[in-house]
C-alpha cells in the first residue's frame, strides 16, 4: 500500500506539474531538524534527499553534497539531486561562489537537465538555479544573484503551497538585498514569508536559520531573538546552528549568550573537522570577549585562530585569521600592537585590507603618519583591485577603511578641521551600508572613532551625540560606554557620566583586563 501511495504521488506531480507541500516529516536523524522536500525520486532516494536537505539548510555543504550523491546511487534518474549538488556548491549564498565550485556547479546543472526531471516543478527549480552558473565567466556575480531572485520569486508564486520554494525565495531576498536600503524591504518581506511557515514547521532548520539572517540588521535585530533562541535546539548537531544565533546576540549586545553559542559552535566544528566554521565562530567569540573586557580569553582564542592552517579558498577562515588579531589590538587601543600586525598574503583583497587598515590606524594613532600613509596606500590599491573585479560591496567596505585611515593621518599631521570632516564622511559612508555576515562588526565603528576624535578636540557635546548614535546601532560596546561617559564627564554632567560608567563596570564585572579606561571607570563610580 505504501508503495502504491508513493507511486500515486509521483503520478500526480508528473501529470499536473506542481510541487507537493513540503511539510517536515519525522525521521531517525532528528539532531539536524526536520525537512521534507517532495521529489519524484524513488522512496530510498527521497529519504536521502530529505536528509541532505537538513544539512543544506544549516549550510553544512560537504555533508549535504555527499548525501545528494547517495540519493543518486539509490535512483540514478533523480535529476533533482544534481540540483542539490549544485545548490551545495554555492556555499554560503551571502558570498560569491568559490571560483573552483563554478564549473562543478555548472556541470551538475547540465547533468540534471540531461537526465530530465520527471516533474515541471523540479525542472523549474533546476532552471532557476542554473542562472547562478550559466555564463558565470561573463556575468558578474551580483547580476546573476538579481536574476536568480526574479526566478525564485516566479517559482514561489507558481507553487504557493510548496514551503521549500517559499523558504528558498525568502533567503534569496536577503542575499539580493541592497546594503544601502535602510527600510529593509527585502528582509521584512522574506521574514513575513517565513514566520507563518515556522508556525507550521517549528522544527525546520532552514526557517529558523534564515529568519536570523533576515533580521540580522540593527533596527530589526530584536525580531530575530525567538529564532536565535530556538535554532541551536532545532539542529544541535550542526556547527553553524550553534553559531548562527550569535549574529542576533551580537546585534543586541548579548555578549554572554554569544560566547556560549560560539564555544558550542567551535567545539562542534572541531569534532567534524569543519575548520571554516570553527574560525568563523571564533572570530565572533573574540569580539564578544573583548566587549566584556575578558582580554585574556580573547587572546587565547586569537592564538588558536592564528595557529590554524585553513585552505586558500575558505574566505570565512581567511577573514577570521586577519580580523581577530586586528580586532584584539584595535578594541584595546594597542596601537603599537596594531602597527606590528603581519600581513598574510591572501587571494581575497578585502582580507588583507583588514590588516592594512589596523596597521594604518595604529600608526596614525601613534603619531607615525609616514607609516600610516604607506599602509593607506596599500588599502587604496586593494580597493581599486576590488573595483576592477566589480566586487562593489567589498570595494565600498575597503573605501570606508581608507577614508577612516586618511582622517587619522590628517589628524596626526595636525590638520584637525580636515580630519574631522574626513572622519564625519567616513562615518556617514559606513552608516549608509551594512556589515557582511562574515564579520561580527568592523574593527571599530567609524562613528565611534569619530566620537573619540571629537572628544580629543574638546568637542564633548558633538562627541556625546556620536557615541549615542553608535550605541543605538551597536549596543553594549565597551568602548561605546567609555566614550559616552568621558563625553558626559567633559560636559560636567556627573550624573550621566556615573550612570554610563556604572553600565561599563557592570558589563565588565568579570573582566581580567588591565585597560586604563576600566580602571578609570571604577574609580569614578567609587568616588561619585
Amino acid at each position: 500500500m505504501r508503495e502504491l501511495l508513493f507511486a500515486a504521488t509521483i503520478a500526480a506531480t508528473t501529470t499536473f506539474g506542481f510541487c507537493a507541500p513540503g511539510l517536515a516529516q519525522e525521521d531517525t536523524d532528528q539532531k539536524l531538524g526536520t525537512v521534507h522536500f517532495a521529489t519524484s525520486c524513488n522512496e530510498t532516494a527521497q529519504r536521502r534527499f530529505d536528509r541532505a536537505m537538513r544539512y543544506q539548510h544549516s549550510f553544512w555543504y560537504s555533508e549535504s553534497r555527499d548525501i545528494y550523491q547517495e540519493a543518486l546511487k539509490a535512483d540514478p534518474e533523480c535529476a533533482i539531486a544534481y540540483w542539490g549538488i549544485a545548490l551545495s556548491l554555492l556555499n554560503n549564498p551571502h558570498g560569491a561562489v568559490p571560483a573552483p565550485n563554478l564549473p562543478l556547479g555548472l556541470a551538475a546543472i547540465e547533468k540534471a537537465k540531461a537526465i530530465g526531471a520527471r516533474t515541471q516543478c523540479e525542472r523549474d527549480y533546476i532552471d532557476a538555479l542554473a542562472i547562478m552558473y550559466v555564463d558565470y565567466d561573463k556575468t558578474p556575480h551580483q547580476v546573476r544573484v538579481q536574476s536568480y531572485l526574479k526566478a525564485m520569486e516566479a517559482l514561489a508564486a507558481k507553487y504557493p503551497d510548496d514551503d521549500e520554494a517559499q523558504i528558498f525565495y525568502a533567503i534569496t531576498l536577503n542575499v539580493a538585498a541592497s546594503p544601502a536600503d535602510k527600510t529593509y524591504a527585502n528582509q521584512l518581506k522574506g521574514a513575513a514569508i517565513l514566520e507563518p511557515i515556522w508556525q507550521r514547521q517549528p522544527q525546520h532548520p532552514g526557517v529558523a536559520h534564515y529568519l536570523i539572517h533576515l533580521y540580522d540588521y540593527p533596527s530589526i535585530a530584536a525580531k530575530g531573538l525567538p529564532a536565535a533562541l530556538r535554532y541551536s535546539k532545532i539542529a544541535p548537531n550542526a556547527p553553524h546552528a550553534q553559531h548562527m544565533p550569535s549574529h542576533i546576540f551580537t546585534r543586541v549586545g548579548y555578549w554572554k549568550e554569544s560566547i556560549a553559542a560560539n564555544l558550542a559552535s567551535a567545539q562542534a566544528a572541531k569534532a567534524e573537522h569543519e575548520l571554516g566554521d570553527q574560525l568563523h565562530g571564533q572570530d565572533y567569540l573574540v569580539y564578544a570577549y573583548l566587549q566584556l573586557g575578558q582580554d585574556k580569553q580573547a587572546r587565547a582564542v586569537v592564538d588558536e585562530i592564528e595557529a590554524a592552517q585553513p585552505g586558500p579558498d575558505s574566505f570565512a577562515a581567511a577573514f577570521a585569521k586577519a580580523a581577530s588579531p586586528a580586532r584584539y589590538m584595535v578594541e584595546r587601543g594597542d596601537w603599537a600592537g596594531a602597527v606590528n600586525l603581519e600581513i598574510t598574503p591572501s587571494k581575497f583583497p578585502h582580507v588583507m585590507a583588514v590588516t592594512y587598515f589596523a596597521r594604518s590606524l595604529g600608526a596614525a594613532r601613534s603619531g607615525n603618519s609616514a607609516a600610516a600613509k604607506a599602509d593607506a596606500a596599500k588599502l587604496a590599491e586593494l580597493r581599486d583591485q576590488l573595483r576592477e573585479a566589480k566586487n562593489t560591496y567589498w570595494a565600498g567596505q575597503v573605501d570606508v577603511q581608507l577614508q577612516t585611515a586618511n582622517a587619522f593621518i590628517l589628524y596626526a599631521d595636525g590638520q584637525y578641521d580636515d580630519a574631522l570632516k574626513a572622519m564625519s564622511a567616513a562615518a556617514e559612508a559606513e552608516d549608509s551600508t551594512e556589515k557582511a555576515p562574515v564579520t561580527p562588526g568592523s574593527l571599530a565603528p567609524a562613528r565611534e572613532l569619530y566620537g573619540f576624535m571629537l572628544l580629543d578636540r574638546g568637542m564633548a557635546k558633538e562627541a556625546l551625540a556620536a557615541f549615542e548614535a553608535t550605541m543605538a546601532k551597536e549596543p553594549n560596546r565597551f568602548n561605546g560606554y567609555v566614550g559616552a561617559a568621558k563625553a558626559a564627564q567633559a560636559l560636567g554632567d556627573s550624573a550621566k557620566a556615573k550612570a554610563t560608567y556604572e553600565k561599563l563596570v557592570a558589563l565588565a564585572a568579570g573582566s581580567d583586563s588591565g585597560r586604563p579606561t576600566l580602571a578609570a571607570a571604577r574609580s569614578f563610580v567609587a568616588s561619585n
